[in-house]
């Protein structure tokens, strides 16, 4: 089966799932889109009002910073996959439960991480970041991309946090900066006989050092 054929049975699934107490407060799931070869993979954190009315990710306000992030960086959200932690919107948009996160991961979201194979799993927000690190602060870790089962994940802030204190948003701006150059970095470690599309011939697969925010 293709990967867009197995993606759109996890969705199938997702919108009919009752297997934890949110299915309770769903009006639609949100089980992601975006292509099934993407590079780029965003995980933010849990549904919200709009996204639950529409059945889609990030399509409220912070959707729209969202948006303007990867309209700066020459990207749009047809060039990325988007998901959250947990499909359905917890009610009153309250935070996730961690058996309502630890369902939802294992059975539809690490599906999608192994059908995608993204190159850079971004997070967006605390929730997403706790999947691959443990007792950190968002604020002491954003931005720094680390290798972590084989794949580069980037723990950043959750866009709608710009929307309640405004002065993230730079520090948001910043970072999105980053990714063109981490994924043309991670190519050349894929593929260290390739050339740079941008210095030419170049390996630095090998020099970690080269990758300033690992």
């Amino acid at each position: 089966m293709e990967p867009e054929n197995i993606l759109d049975e996890i969705a199938k699934e997702v919108s009919v799932c009752v297997k934890c107490k949110l299915h309770h407060s769903r009006k639609k799931a949100v089980p992601g889109e975006g292509p099934s070869d993407s590079e780029i993979m965003f995980i933010g954190e849990a549904p919200g009002f709009h996204e639950n009315e529409q059945g889609r990710p990030f399509v409220g306000a912070a959707g729209k910073f969202l948006d303007s992030l990867l309209e700066n960086i020459g990207m749009s959200k047809k060039d990325v996959y988007i998901t959250n932690v947990v499909k359905c919107r917890p009610p009153g948009n309250r935070d996730p439960e961690q058996e309502e996160i630890d369902t939802c991961t294992s059975n539809y979201l690490e599906r999608q991480i192994e059908i995608i194979n993204p190159k850079v799993i971004v997070t967006l927000g605390r929730f997403s970041m706790g999947l691959y690190m443990s007792d950190v602060k968002i604020s002491n870790v954003h931005g720094q991309a680390r290798w972590i089962n084989d794949r580069l994940v980037i723990p950043m802030y959750h866009p709608a946090a710009a929307l309640h204190q405004p002065k993230l948003k730079e520090v948001i701006q910043k970072d999105f900066d980053t990714l063109p150059e981490l994924v043309k970095q991670v190519k050349l470690r894929d593929n260290p006989q390739g050339n740079d599309p941008v210095n030419g011939d170049q390996d630095t697969s090998d020099n970690p050092s080269q990758l300033s925010l690992f």
